[in-house]
This record gives C-alpha cells, sequence and structure tokens, in this order.
C-alpha cells in the first residue's frame, strides 16, 4: 500500500456501508507487506509460541478448520498485542494414505497404476501434485484473516522434518524402543496398509453369529463353536475352552476335525475364553485375531494365513474357494456347511466392526510383519505431566478420556504398506540379510562389505512426523536460536478427535526428546453440527464451503459467528443464516464509527479535551469500559473464548452504541457550549477506539479499517501492533453504574410499554414516576434530560405520592412504579377492539395446536423437532394472550 493511499484512507469518509470483501483485500496484503506476523527472537519479550495443526495436503477448508484457526488467531493476536513475541507456525501434513489415493485416482484416469510407473516415478507424480495443489487450503486460510508467521512455513516432508523423523526412529530403536515382529495389525484390504489402534473406527453393527458343529475324531460326537466371521475358520489351528468350565473340560487334549478342510485341531484349555460366549467353546484362528494369536503364542499353535492383502482368499484353503473375495467366500461357505451338515443354527448378533478411517473399509485382523515403537514407557510420563498439571486441558474433562487411553495403551504400529511417506531408514544386506538401521544410505553392508543392499519399502505412518512438529519446525535436532526461544510452545488449539492421534503422543516425544512438555495448554474445539444436530458431511449435504460465507457475510461476520456460538467443550449449532449475528455487528460497530467521524469532521479537539466536561453518563461508560476490560482479558486467560465475545458484544453494541451513543447526541446537536462538543468527541472516540483494540483478535479486518480512519496513520502502522488496553480499577464507578442503570431501567419499561400499547413512533408520552428512595428520586430528576430524549417524554411527575393516571400503563422497575398516561396519545377504543379480536384469533389458534398435541397419532408420528415446535408456538401464543389480557384491563380503566 502507498504512502499516498494510506493518507487518502485516513482522511476520506467513511461510506455508509461496509464492503467486506474490499477491506479483507487491502489490510491481508498491507500486514503481509509490513511482516506484521512474523516473529523474531528478541530477548527483551516473551515468547508466546502456536504450532497449527497442520492440515493435509489434499485438504480444502472446511467448518472445522474456521472456528480452529479462528481461536488459534485470536490468542496470537491478543498476546501480539499484549507485548509477547508472538509465534504462529503454519504448515501442512503430507498424508499418506489421502494423497497417494488422490495421485493414483488420477492416475486410473489416465489409464495408469504406480506399480506400472514404479516407485521413483510415482513419487515425482506426488510432488507434483503437492506442489500444484498442496497449498490450496493455506491459501484459504489466508482468506480466514490468519495472522500465521508465513515465512516459518513448513511441511511434514521438509528435509529438516525429515532428518528429524530418522533421528527419532533411530533413537528409538537404539533404546530398544522400536522394533519388528510378526503380528495381528488392522489390515485395510482397499488402502493395503496396516493401521494403528487409532486409525480405526469402530461402530456397533446388527450381524449374525453361526453356531458350527466340529466332530470329535475317533468318535460319533461332535462340538459346536459360535463365530461371527466364519470365513477364517479355514485358518482354524485350535479349538478352545476355559479349563474352569465344568461342561468341557473332559475335552481338554482332545482333538477336533476342522469342517471341510479336515484339519486336525488340539482341544486346548485357555482362561481367556468367555464360558458365556456362544456355547463356551471357541475356534482359535492365531493368523486372523488378536486374542487367538495371544492364545496361539501361548499355546506355540501354527500361524495359517488364509487371505492376500485385498482380503481375497489365498492357497491355504480349499482349492474352490481361492482368489474369492471374503464375504463371497463367507457366503459359499455357510451353503456348503449346511448342505454337508454342520451349520446348527443362526442367530443375529450384534457386535463390534472396525472400519479404515479413511475409507470406511472394513478391517481385516491380518498377521504381519511391522515395525513397532513401544509405548508404556512412553505414556506414563506423558500421563503423569497431565494428571499434574504441568499441561492444561481446556475443558478439563478431557483429562478422563486421556488417563483411560494412555493407562490402556497398546504398542503403536508406525509402518504403512505405502510409498509416499517417510520411507522406514532400515537397509538390508541382500547377501547375508544383515539389517543396518541408519541415519543416511549405505554405501556396503556392515558385515560383509557387500553392495547388494536394499532399503526397507515401508514408510513410517504419518503420524510418526506429526508427533515431532511442536519442536522439528524449528530445525531440531539441531540445536539453535529460535528452538532455545520458541519452544516450548505455549497453546495448542485442537480438536478432541485426534487426542489420541497427535496430542498425546506430541506430549510423549515431547518429553522424550527434549526433556519438557511441548506446549503448557489444550484447548479443545467444539464440533460443529448443522441446526438438526448432524454431524457436517459432505455427503449429506451440510457443509457449507467457508469461503461462500465470506464472500456472502464477511470473514470477520464468520469468525464473530463461530466464535459466538461455541462455548467450551460444547458442540456448535450452525447454519449459514446464522452469520447474520456476525455481519449485524460488523454493521453497528461501523455505523457507530461513521457517526463519530462525521462529527469529528466538525468539532476541532484535541485528546486531552475531554477533561472539559463530564457527567454520569461519561463516569458510566469509562467504568463499564475498564470492568469490560478486566473481564475480557481474564476470560482470555481463562481460555473461555465464547464468553469473551459475548463480553465485546455486551459492551460494544449494548452500551457504548444502544445506550451511551444515544445519551450524547444531544451534545453534538443541541449544545452551543464547544468545550462539551470538545470533551463528548475527544472521550467517545477514545473509547470507540479502546474498544476497535479489544474487538480486534476477533473481528481483524473491520477494526483496521475503522481504526485506519480515527486519525491520520503512518505506513507501517496497523491496529496489531498496538497495545492491548490496560484496565484502571479507579475508573471503574459503581455508583455511576447505578445511577444511570436505573435511567436505562427506566427507559425499557417505558419502551415497552409503547410498543405493547401500539404508541405511535413519533408520539411523547407523559411520564409518572412513583418512589419512596430519595436517592433514586434525586438521580432520576439529575438526569431527566435523558429520560425525556431518549424515553420520548413530554413531561415527568416524579415524588413518593405520585397517583396513578386513568388509562395509564404501568411497570415496575425495582421499587419504582411507572405510569404512562394513554388516553390523547391512542384511540382507546379502536385499541380496545383491536386487541379484542387478536385475542379472538389467538384463543382459536391456541386451541388448534392443544388439540393438536393431545392427538396420539400426531405424537407417535410426527418427527420430534415438529412436535417441540408445536409446543413452543403454544408456549408463545400464550404468553401474548397474556399480555393482550393485561392490555385489555389498562384499556378499561
Amino acid at each position: 500500500m502507498t504512502q499516498k493511499n494510506k493518507k487518502e484512507l485516513a482522511t476520506n469518509e467513511l461510506p455508509k456501508a461496509y464492503s467486506p470483501a474490499d477491506a479483507e483485500a487491502k489490510w491481508y496484503t498491507y500486514w503481509l507487506e509490513h511482516k506484521f506476523f512474523h516473529a523474531r527472537v528478541n530477548k527483551d519479550k516473551k515468547p508466546y509460541t502456536i504450532v497449527i495443526p497442520p492440515p493435509n495436503i489434499t485438504g480444502v477448508l472446511h467448518m472445522g478448520h474456521a472456528l480452529n484457526n479462528t481461536i488459534q488467531d485470536v490468542f496470537i493476536r491478543w498476546k501480539r498485542m499484549q507485548g509477547f513475541e508472538a509465534c504462529w507456525i503454519p504448515g501442512t501434513d503430507h498424508a499418506g494414505i489421502a494423497t497417494q489415493h488422490v495421485v493414483e485416482r488420477n492416475l486410473r484416469k489416465e489409464g495408469k497404476t504406480r506399480h506400472e510407473l514404479g516407485r521413483e516415478q510415482f513419487l515425482k507424480e506426488v510432488w507434483a501434485w503437492k506442489d500444484k495443489y498442496g497449498r490450496t487450503i493455506i491459501k484459504q486460510l489466508q482468506k480466514l484473516g490468519t495472522s500465521c508467521d508465513w515465512d516459518r512455513e513448513r511441511f511434514t516432508m521438509d528435509e529438516g522434518l525429515s532428518n528429524a523423523v530418522k533421528e527419532v526412529f533411530i533413537r528409538l530403536y537404539e533404546k530398544d524402543l522400536i522394533y519388528r515382529g510378526k503380528y495381528i495389525v488392522n489390515w485395510c484390504p482397499n488402502d493395503h496398509t496396516a493401521l494403528s489402534d487409532d486409525e480405526v473406527n469402530h461402530s456397533e453393527v446388527k450381524g449374525n453369529l453361526w453356531y458350527i458343529s466340529y466332530p470329535i475324531k475317533d468318535s460319533g460326537e461332535s462340538i459346536t463353536v459360535a463365530t461371527t466371521r466364519p470365513e477364517t475358520m479355514l485358518g482354524d489351528t485350535a479349538v478352545a475352552v476355559n479349563p474352569k468350565d465344568d461342561r468341557y473340560k473332559d475335552l481338554i487334549g482332545k482333538t477336533a476335525i476342522l469342517p471341510i478342510v479336515n484339519r486336525e485341531l488340539p482341544i486346548i484349555g485357555d482362561e481367556y475364553v468367555d464360558p458365556q460366549f456362544g456355547t463356551g467353546l471357541v475356534k482359535v484362528t492365531p493368523a486372523h485375531d488378536p486374542n487367538d494369536f495371544e492364545i496361539g503364542l501361548r499355546h506355540t499353535l501354527q500361524q495359517i494365513i488364509v487371505m492376500d492383502t485385498s482380503g481375497k482368499m489365498n492357497e491355504n484353503v480349499p482349492q474352490h474357494f481361492r482368489e474369492m473375495d471374503r464375504y463371497e467366500c463367507r457366503k459359499e461357505l455357510l451353503q456348503e456347511l449346511d448342505k454337508k451338515g454342520y451349520l446348527k443354527k443362526t442367530t443375529e448378533h450384534i457386535h463390534m466392526v472396525g472400519r479404515c478411517y479413511r475409507c470406511d473399509t472394513v478391517i481385516e485382523p491380518y498377521l504381519s510383519d511391522q515395525w513397532f515403537v513401544k509405548m508404556k514407557p512412553l505414556a506414563e510420563p506423558a500421563l503423569k505431566a497431565v494428571l499434574d498439571d504441568h499441561i492444561r486441558f481446556h475443558p478439563k474433562r478431557w483429562i478422563k478420556t486421556y488417563d483411560h487411553w494412555m493407562t490402556n495403551i497398546r504398542d503403536w504400529c508406525i509402518s504403512r504398506q505405502l510409498w509416499w511417506g517417510h520411507r522406514i531408514p532400515v537397509y538390508y544386506c541382500n547377501d547375508c540379510n544383515h539389517m543396518m538401521v541408519l541415519r543416511s544410505d549405505p554405501e556396503q553392508c556392515e558385515a560383509c562389505t557387500s553392495t547388494n543392499l536394499r532399503q526397507d519399502e515401508d514408510v513410517l505412518d504419518t503420524w510418526f512426523s506429526s508427533w515431532l512438529w511442536p519442536f522439528s519446525t524449528l530445525e531440531w535436532p539441531e540445536e539453535n536460536e529460535d528452538l532455545g526461544y520458541f519452544y516450548p510452545t505455549d497453546t495448542l488449539v485442537t480438536g478432541p478427535d485426534i487426542i489420541f492421534f497427535w496430542v498425546a503422543r506430541m506430549i510423549m516425544a515431547g518429553l522424550e526428546f527434549r526433556g519438557e512438555v511441548p506446549f503448557t495448554d489444550v484447548y479443545y474445539t467444539s464440533i460443529i453440527r448443522d441446526i438438526q444436530g448432524r454431524k457436517m458431511s459432505k455427503s449429506l449435504g451440510n457443509s457449507p464451503d467457508p469461503l461462500d460465507v465470506i464472500d456472502e457475510y464477511g470473514a470477520d461476520a464468520l469468525r464473530f459467528t463461530l466464535l459466538f456460538l461455541a462455548p467450551l467443550g460444547q458442540d456448535v449449532f450452525y447454519s449459514n443464516e446464522k452469520c447474520e449475528i456476525g455481519r449485524n455487528f460488523a454493521n453497528k460497530i461501523w455505523n457507530a464509527g461513521r457517526f463519530l467521524l462525521m462529527n469529528k469532521a466538525h468539532i476541532a479537539y484535541k485528546p486531552e479535551d475531554e477533561t472539559l466536561f463530564s457527567d454520569a453518563a461519561d463516569a458510566w461508560i469509562e467504568s463499564r469500559l475498564h470492568d469490560t476490560i478486566r473481564n475480557l482479558t481474564g476470560s482470555l486467560d481463562r481460555y473461555h473464548v465464547n464468553e469473551s465475545t459475548k463480553i465485546l458484544y455486551d459492551f460494544i453494541w449494548r452500551d457504548f452504541c444502544d445506550w451511551y451513543l444515544e445519551m450524547i447526541k444531544h451534545r453534538f446537536y443541541e449544545s452551543s457550549e464547544p468545550e462539551i462538543r470538545k470533551a463528548t468527541i475527544a472521550r467517545a472516540l477514545r473509547i470507540f477506539e479502546t474498544s476497535l483494540r479489544m474487538l480486534h483478535p476477533f473481528m481483524p479486518f473491520i477494526t483496521e479499517e475503522l481504526w485506519s480512519h480515527i486519525s491520520e496513520r503512518k505506513p507501517g502502522e496497523s491496529i496489531m501492533i498496538e497495545p492491548w488496553p490496560e484496565v484502571h480499577k479507579e475508573k471503574i464507578n459503581r455508583d455511576a453504574e447505578k445511577q444511570i442503570a436505573l435511567i436505562q431501567d427506566i427507559i425499557t419499561a417505558v419502551r415497552s410499554i409503547r410498543g405493547e400499547m401500539n404508541v405511535p413512533p413519533g408520539k411523547e408520552t407523559e411520564l409518572h414516576l412513583k418512589t419512596d428512595d430519595g436517592k433514586k428520586q434525586m438521580t432520576i430528576e439529575k438526569y431527566s434530560t435523558y429520560l425525556e430524549r431518549i424515553g420520548k417524554i413530554s413531561a415527568l411527575v416524579v415524588g413518593s405520592d405520585t397517583k396513578r393516571p386513568p388509562y395509564s400503563a404501568s411497570a415496575v422497575v425495582g421499587s419504582t412504579e411507572i405510569f404512562v398516561p394513554l388516553q390523547d396519545i391512542i384511540d382507546i377504543d379502536i385499541e380496545h377492539k383491536r386487541i379484542t379480536k387478536e385475542i379472538e384469533r389467538l384463543e382459536k389458534a391456541t386451541i388448534s395446536v392443544e388439540k393438536k398435541l393431545l392427538n396420539e397419532q400426531f405424537l407417535s408420528k410426527a418427527p420430534k423437532e415438529v412436535i417441540e415446535k408445536e409446543k413452543n408456538k403454544l408456549e408463545s401464543f400464550n404468553q401474548t394472550l397474556k399480555k393482550h389480557q393485561e392490555t385489555l384491563t389498562v384499556l378499561s380503566k
């Protein structure tokens, strides 16, 4: 932005309406040009650091991102204004499975596969896709107004971060915390890769329990086992009973015959078997069930894998089942078992089924060679850090969830059968089979000097790089000035759905590799749902594009609305129409600024002129301002962001715009004393400017735009680097607040009466007040001009012996009785007839709704929300009827 444009910006009159699009494009460019977002090591300042939860490079902005990043931006802008060296580190995640999916899908459209291209060429394709599309979500975040330090933007497969990943793998391996072994893993047949326990979504499904007869060898007897996955019986290597089960303990040591396959199966005793499940006899398939795997280890059972990595039956099953999909095999096998008399019965059975978190394919427990991290030694100090309050969770209830997961943690399967990701730094000699774990590619075998080497084909789980994010983004393992200054970070803002994937592991990594917690506070965001309470998703068509919302309402309106609707730890029920909250608030602020700047243009004043005049209204707004600064700062300190928006909204909309500006308007138009006008504009603009600074972290664009107009600004100035307002407790004046509150309550009551009685807007009324409180009477008389002007009062009568005039409406404020005479103000007869007719209409409508709510057929068939709507309608009708009947009583006197 040129100096000329900046000067014009500060002196031109504000347009009638605020244009979000113009302000957003202009100011974000200005902020970037002046590097206001960039943080530097500054020993004179205390650092405040946030690392962004890195969105996937395949991602596009959704409402969850919008809420999460707005909260982060509030904290970073607030701390920047408080004088911290505020550093918000952005970046993206390579998202192994998701990104490989996208690129493979594109290749299929061209008739190609990754296997035809080969690993090296395929990875070139992925990098090319990343370079073209990988920053889409970053550009979208900038539209939201995020003040990230874009000079520090990182990617989880940057060279520096890749070095950190290698270093961590090797250090854990050297401490015997990483191992390779055969284990039952969660296998996705669609993605052809193992998944960690956290990457599997479990849900209840209504399935079947099939009861199958297994003959006992050399006898005419048989036993019956129950299973939910009959296709896996082709890999059975034993039948197990609980040795304490008197029904079957005599079977232990005998041999059963596997139907169809005719494999001999030892009948073994193992206490894992639940006598209450099925028949109390269970088939044991060590290669396809994690519990059976453990039983198999205890009893040295054979492990027979009966499927390939695509979920198709392999060469270890009878010929006629080979190449069948697992579910096709199930169907054919059950038919054969039934035909041969082995299928005894089938019952419905509800059980848990795991699905891939990416593609929703049903997971297959599968025996394979994988790399694992031993988690117990890492989890114990990480759990203690949270329980000892070294890391605080907001809200605290997530501690219980964290505790449960960390206490029951299992080893982490970190290898993935993908090509896109950090390749495991393990090398094998093809000649002597020696294994090497190294930081760089070896030239020859350490054991036999052969150069015939190969690297492990697998890559590491995406989360293996993400768990290092708080320090790898600061060039760890290299010790450097940035790392020493900005780490540990301060606040993490994230969704509770990745408390296990990411939060817990980052805590483990911080303690293991840096010896300290990676952050001190974790803010868990709300889940955004639609107005019906459904989680937003593309498939439901209920997930609006935040960029469309920004185009329609403006970034500030979206930001403020999301925060306003999102109580800490509670779900958000969102619809685009609710952004009227933010847009209306922005318009209110804009109109207030325009009103003040228009008056400023006609008054030659200096800031110190505000001392020339003051009354209780000024003392009141000053008190409210400093109370607001105190409450707002305290609220943000407690991570109550939603509460903070309510504090700001209440002060700016209600106190400043609705009341204070109304109270001082007459000083501009009616006062003949220039000192009063000077004091009024000086004070009002100072309070408005302070309000803009408080609001800036929440609504950065409109606050910068208005702030630039209050006085001439030089290039390089910005509200975002202005100091956060300080509270002056001595200016909190409870007496002034009480006095003005009384005036406000009386005016509010008068306005309510005028509305209910259909008093024409332009007509003034008398106001009769009865109070025995001498102090209140003095306050009312002292500030009668406010009552008369704002309440549209033609004559004021106040005293302890005030009588109620005829045909007057009444109200009570505390101990003060209020009477508004209506004779000669409205046509009593016409108004009486109008209200009588309205009462008749409402009584009929009430009877109709009551009948509907007493109708059993309606109650049994109508959706819950429709019934609730009818109940609310009935309540509204009854309340309105009551008011109309009270009004009719007044008009009859």
